[in-house]
């Protein structure tokens, strides 16, 4: 079982060269911000997420890919959309 610290540490390490901030939230689920530093354009922005599953280094690598992938199809969705 992973620390809120750690499973944190882990999802904002996962997104480099992005930055990443998460913070946990009074009912202990997690907000996630991903944003370019340069600029600042934020490229994901969630809370809500419940670390239920969330319980092993794995399973946040696994989740760091899924937002990737999401995030990758939010650009090509926005730079098609028209």
């Amino acid at each position: 079982m992973l620390s809120m610290d750690e499973l944190c540490q882990i999802l904002e390490s996962g997104f480099l060269p992005l930055s990443c901030t998460c913070s946990v939230n009074l009912d202990g689920s997690l907000a996630i911000k991903v944003f370019e530093p340069q600029s600042g354009r934020i490229d994901l922005f969630i809370t809500g997420v419940s670390t239920e599953h969330l319980t092993s280094v794995r399973a946040a690598a696994n989740f760091v890919g899924e937002l990737r992938t999401e995030i990758r199809a939010g650009r090509r969705a926005f730079a098609g959309g028209f």
